[in-house]
């Protein structure tokens, strides 16, 4: 009975830990180690039931569910990032279009000059 108390304790104590951290909004990355660890923990637990040792399939899967879902999680940031880098590079240039058709505008404005400075 007392080791139960203990795990469960230790149980919660984990859980505040992980509720705690999650006083920012979470990264793909984080979000992907987070689902991957759950769904490898259940499906673990299932497993390992029918083995007869729920708790290691659940500690066993949780683990390898964390790293595929903490791959796939950084996989899925690197491409967010990308897209993001490349919306800013977007935006940039057309602020620089923006801005060079408002110079053509204004040059189209001004009367011609020949080399001499005299206008024609």
């Amino acid at each position: 009975m007392l080791a139960r108390q203990r795990v469960q304790a230790g149980v919660a104590l984990a859980f505040m830990f992980a509720l705690g951290a999650c006083s920012q909004p979470l990264s793909t990355r984080e979000k992907g180690t987070l689902v991957g660890g759950g769904l490898g923990a259940a499906s673990g637990a299932i497993i390992g039931s029918t083995v007869g040792s729920p708790g290691a399939g659940a500690a066993v899967g949780g683990a390898m569910g964390a790293l595929g879902g903490g791959l796939v999680g950084d996989q899925l940031q690197g491409l967010e990032n990308k897209a993001s880098h490349q919306q800013r590079q977007i935006e940039r240039q057309n602020r620089e279009i923006r801005r060079q058709r408002r110079e053509l505008k204004a040059l189209k404005r001004e009367p011609s000059r020949d080399e001499d400075g005299e206008e024609y």
